[in-house]
């Protein structure tokens, strides 16, 4: 057995060759590397099979979303006999998928809970292949508050996996998810996920793969897991990229959406909003970093570090794209390198869904599916090295593998590219010239508007609205002043706020600090400073928003800022304020008890306070706005207010919600 796996994980011939795997491939299906191979190589795969598989392979697809595992597995010849997923529009694309003249000629697509599927006693299956969601353990769930992982009743869908795999028993099974499940609950739960797996009688396998090295226009590094009921498993070695046996060449974006016809408004669609223009000067490859100070730019907008890596992610031609997102804002890349959103026939292509695959459903849940999807092509060379190794079909080329201990070198690359980034950025900068002027920085009086999504309109001369703020800007070589009244005359100041540079932190701004200045006590009008401060800083082109002029909350803030009120208030809600603009009880995770404890309040006055802030303008969260977030616990995130009409936290409540 022994020298059987190194037969088959050797990369050199007996001439002492290297082999190429992604020619040899090729000559044996009869196919060549042009745009879309992806889907011919699927379709020849298909016709290989159809005669090479002599015993249908009969497999059961779970959590199958819009059906890219299905797909790579059902060219490898395997028999798709059920696609169970529970999300009615993904269901919609499996069924329009399903049928006479269909990609899937035989399946059947069931929309169903995996909590209640209960399959046939004597339904015979040979091999699964799903992903739970991926949420508790995905990078935005530790950006959001930690990794909740098995604490989560999502994070648990593992155990129907198991409940089917203890009752079907087949030979074996693919299991797929985000690589961020390795880690959380500092590795509990992938120990737990690997000891269930065992107890169904598996010995299982596991590697994390980029989907660039296996053919895909696309780095996307997932964690892919094989279980086996007898026999040992070797991961395929990489077909494309350095890793490869024969250094065989990354599949390209450009290579990959030519041809893709595109409508006249298609070719000439822009990203607008906010930040839209800012995407023109980005290089390919960057994203929004690109206005960072770390990366040199001369009139940084941006912090470092403050957004996802795909916020104003522009592709680079030359090379895969990073993954795509199933969700995202109206700034979430990748943007095709002509300053335009891609479209959904180009994503496709992006994510090897081949051409001719029916996706259900407008543009947005269009794209929620291909982001959601497993790329079929990387699926296809997984699925091959399944069918030569656990169900013996002999392959028409050798299909090299990997040792156990072997490691590929994408992770290193990947570290290896902050250094690029920051020299594409250079070299762009360099074109674009000198520092762009600011304008004008003087002193300007303007009447506005609050709206309740905490949006400040700018009002028009003869305006009219009701209950209008009248915002003052003073600066001078050392102070930026705010003031804002409601109508009255303002002869006291009632409430300041003073912002200013964290001790041995520097910040973006010309002065040495901020005052903002109010003649009323009223949460409007707290409101309403902070917004015209940054308002006023996004006009001068300094920042876009406080967030970047403070800093992700995870990071040491660049600035501090203090709120003082007269000697005689002492509502708690005020004095709680006073507090968080302190920043006592903010960027962190707190209990009820804690936060009572740090604002002098009783524990029962947590919640109210929090709803409070929340009304106000600030992100505040627990458990029923971030599933990552412990029962009883809270975070507030900025010492500010940030909530803006496009929060997705604006909408979100502190309290469950009615059923």
């Amino acid at each position: 057995m022994q020298a059987q796996q190194l037969s088959l994980f050797s990369i050199s011939d007996t001439s002492g060759k290297a082999q190429s795997t992604s020619h040899a491939i090729a000559e044996a299906l009869g196919f060549t590397y042009g745009p879309g191979w992806p889907d011919i190589f699927g379709e020849s795969l298909n016709n290989w099979s159809r005669t090479a598989v002599k015993q249908p392979i009969h497999t059961l697809s779970l959590f199958s979303g819009g059906g890219g595992l299905d797909i790579g597995f059902h060219d490898a010849g395997f028999s798709i006999h059920t696609m169970l997923e529970i999300e009615p529009r993904f269901v919609d694309t499996l069924k329009a998928n399903c049928g006479e003249d269909k990609y899937f000629l035989d399946s059947t697509a069931l929309c169903e809970d995996i909590r209640n599927y209960h399959p046939p006693e004597d339904l015979k299956i040979d091999f699964i292949i799903g992903g739970p969601p991926c949420q508790t353990f995905s990078a935005a769930g530790r950006r959001a508050a930690g990794v909740q992982g098995t604490d989560d009743d999502r994070g648990m869908l593992f155990e129907e996996y198991v409940r089917l795999l203890i009752q079907l028993s087949p030979k074996g099974f693919l299991f797929e998810n985000v690589y961020g499940i390795t880690g959380a609950q500092n590795g509990e739960a992938w120990l737990e996920i690997q000891k269930a797996f065992a107890g169904a009688g598996y010995k299982i396998f596991s590697r994390i793969l980029d989907a660039a090295d296996y053919g895909a226009p696309q780095h996307r590094e997932r964690l892919f897991v094989v279980g086996v009921k007898d026999g040992d498993f070797l991961f395929p070695r990489p077909t494309h990229g350095p890793d490869s046996p024969d250094k065989f060449p990354f599949y390209t974006a450009s290579h990959a959406v030519t041809g893709v016809d595109l409508l006249p408004e298609e070719r000439s669609q822009t990203v607008g909003g906010r930040f839209g223009h800012l995407l023109v000067a980005i290089p390919p490859g960057l994203n929004y970093s690109f206005y960072t100070k770390e990366m040199g730019h001369p009139t940084p907008v941006f912090s470092w570090r403050s957004k996802f890596s795909d916020f104003l992610y522009k592709a680079d031609p030359n090379e895969p794209v990073r993954t795509i997102k199933a969700q995202g804002g109206q700034y979430t890349g990748p943007f095709h390198w002509d300053n335009r959103p891609f479209t959904v026939r180009e994503l496709k292509r992006l994510q090897t869904i081949p051409d001719h695959y029916e996706i259900s459903g407008g543009k947005q849940i269009s794209i929620h599916q291909i982001g959601n999807s497993v790329p079929p092509q990387i699926a296809r060379i997984l699925a091959l090295a399944i069918l030569d190794q656990i169900f013996k079909v002999s392959l028409p080329f050798e299909l090299p593998l990997l040792r156990h201990n072997e490691t590929l070198g994408f992770r290193k690359r990947k570290r290896q590219l902050t250094e690029v980034y920051r020299n594409k950025a250079e070299s762009a900068i360099t074109k674009v010239g000198e520092k762009q002027q600011l304008l004008s920085v003087s002193h300007r009086i303007f009447t506005a508007n609050l709206s309740e999504d905490f949006s400040l309109e700018e009002l028009t001369m003869g305006e009219q609205t009701e209950n209008p703020l009248k915002i003052e800007f003073s600066p001078d070589q050392e102070v930026w002043h705010f003031g804002v009244t409601n109508g009255m005359i303002q002869n006291s100041i009632e409430m300041k706020i003073i912002v200013h540079p964290a001790k041995s932190k520097q910040w973006d701004l010309p002065v040495s600090k901020v005052e903002l200045c109010a003649n009323k006590l009223s949460f409007v009008l707290f409101t309403a400073l902070w917004k015209a401060f940054e308002a006023e800083m996004a006009r001068l082109g300094v920042k876009a928003d406080l967030v970047q002029l403070c800093g992700y909350y995870q990071y040491q803030p660049r600035f501090v800022s203090r709120l003082t009120l007269p000697d005689e208030i002492h509502s708690a809600e005020w004095k709680t304020l006073q507090k968080v603009v302190n920043g006592i009880g903010t960027r962190r995770i707190l209990s009820t008890e804690t936060l009572s404890q740090m604002w002098e309040v009783e524990s029962t006055a947590v919640l109210k306070l929090a709803r409070k802030l929340k009304k106000i303008g600030y992100e505040v969260r627990n458990e029923h706005t971030n599933p990552q977030i412990p029962d009883d616990h809270f975070l507030i995130p900025y010492t500010f207010p940030t909530l803006n009409p496009m929060s997705v936290q604006l909408r979100k409540s502190l309290e469950a919600q009615k059923e």
